[in-house]
């Protein structure tokens, strides 16, 4: 209790116009190891055994990546598939079983509690549901690390000002959460993770209980710190619109083990794991409606017109040539549908297309148009 009201009474202090109270002795942080980068991240081998009622559960399985210094690094995977569990080893929230998690070559379980808590001051970290005190003011809210951590009110004063400004949120420094969006409640959440200067930045689902609108506004905040600050950012989430949208890399888990991973742009346009095939379905347009309520198998006597399907990788710098595949199939060529995405500078998706004619061969014309090309069945003249 002597604790608890200590830490209150400096931030009813900080918070009022009482006297400065006396910063306490700071605590020792362990910084990066001669020739590593700020804000690197690396796993190798880690592995996560929980004892539960049921028996044991392998959440992490050897689990080795590198997460790039000021990278966005996007880790997904469906509900138990050990991403939460590999989150929480980066600040030891999580202790792995197995293996070693290493912040700028530094192996986090060699460190002790004053190593421990330098650590965590140098790793901001929001949530999905924003945990944010509800007796205190926004200002309160972000201050509060800065207050336990003994920092001297002018300094959290110009601190507090500074990240606020920095996530939209000047002018509400008095308002307390209940009065706030969903939106500003995480801009507050992302204030209060970067009031410590972080290097690194954990995001625990972030966005998952916002509407899509402020989603995307949350997640062109986070790419803008990520620009401006050169802050490496590692998020967990359950959808790949969310990946898409901000990451440069993703790591793919299915049941604690490592799917896949890589650049952004290469896992969707060629995945290779059935985990990411199925996590990326939803983005996936069908064919439409009306056409695929015409398609035939097989041509016949009604059959005027083949329906093909152009995919693209992003490999090798391929892209659509509309004309170039006009020239090949003939004049009487119809886009249909364009299912295309462009990531990281690479284009990736389908294109629809209705072919003159009932065909049963792809045209030679068509190999280096795209990476694959399929006949997927026959229409009338009408499509």
């Amino acid at each position: 209790m002597g604790t608890l009201n200590a830490t209150a009474r400096r931030l009813s202090e900080a918070e009022g116009d009482k006297p400065e109270a006396p910063a306490i002795a700071p605590v020792p942080v362990e910084r990066a190891l001669p020739g590593q980068n700020v804000g690197t991240v690396s796993f190798a081998d880690v592995e996560k055994r929980y004892k539960s009622s049921a028996g044991e559960v392998h959440a992490l399985r050897g689990i080795s990546i590198d997460v790039p210094a000021g990278s966005i690094y996007g880790i997904i995977g469906r509900s138990g598939a050990g991403k939460s569990s590999l989150l929480r080893t980066i600040n030891r929230l999580e202790r792995p079983t197995g293996g070693r998690v290493t912040v700028d070559g530094v192996d986090v379980s060699s460190l002790d509690e004053n190593g421990l808590v330098g650590l965590r001051r140098r790793i901001g970290m929001i949530f999905q549901h924003f945990n944010l005190l509800s007796s205190k003011s926004v200002w309160g809210n972000v201050a509060f690390p800065l207050v336990v951590a003994g920092v001297p009110k002018r300094q959290i004063e110009e601190r507090v000002a500074e990240v606020l400004s920095l996530v939209g949120l000047e002018g509400k420094e008095k308002t307390y959460p209940s009065r706030l969006s969903g939106g500003q409640k995480q801009r507050v959440g992302i204030a209060r993770a970067l009031v410590h200067r972080p290097e690194i930045l954990l995001c625990d689902e972030a966005t998952s209980a916002l509407d899509p609108e402020t989603t995307l506004s949350i997640l062109a905040l986070l790419k803008d710190i990520n620009r401006r600050l050169d802050l490496t950012i590692i998020l967990i989430t359950h959808e790949m619109s969310v990946i898409r949208e901000i990451c440069d890399q993703v790591l793919v888990l299915d049941e604690g083990s490592v799917a896949e991973a890589g650049p952004v742009w290469q896992v969707f346009g060629n995945p290779t794991h059935p985990a990411t095939r199925a996590l990326l379905q939803p983005l996936n347009r069908d064919i439409p409606e009306d056409v695929q309520s015409r398609l035939r198998a097989q041509p016949d006597r009604e059959a005027r017109r083949t329906i093909m399907e152009l995919s693209y990788t992003g490999q090798g710098g391929l892209e659509p040539d509309v004309a170039a595949i006009a020239d090949a199939l003939g004049a009487s060529t119809r886009v249909l549908q364009s299912a295309l995405d462009r990531i990281q500078g690479h284009v990736n998706g389908r294109l629809l297309i209705s072919v003159k004619g009932a065909t049963t061969t792809v045209p030679k014309g068509l190999e280096n148009l795209a990476h694959q090309v399929r006949i997927l069945g026959y229409v009338g003249d009408d499509v």
